[in-house]
């Protein structure tokens, strides 16, 4: 059995990497509202997660998206903006 994330549901466009995102965060966070977070500011803060859910949030993240997100790139993706932004990048989306 693969672990490689299904090519068919994979996001093709921004709006639907954000959807992926959203549902990861709402695993962790059911009463977070994507809508309201500051884009910017550190999503551990804004979420009132510790490090263990948020590398929780990652590790969804890549079996979804099969995504690696090395430790070093951590301070990247701490935000909204560097996530999306970042997971964009690597899955090569426009940015959006």
């Amino acid at each position: 059995m693969s672990t490689d994330p299904d090519p068919a549901t994979q996001p093709t466009n921004a709006a639907a990497l954000r959807r992926v995102v959203a549902d990861c965060i709402a695993m962790l966070a059911p009463e977070a509202d994507l809508a309201t977070l500051h884009p910017t500011r550190s999503l551990r803060v804004l979420l009132d997660i510790d490090s263990y859910d948020f590398l929780r949030l990652l590790t969804e993240l890549h079996a979804r998206l099969g995504v690696d997100i090395p430790e070093a790139d951590y301070a990247r993706v701490d935000s909204l903006d560097g996530l999306l932004g970042y997971l964009a990048g690597r899955l090569g989306l426009a940015p959006g």
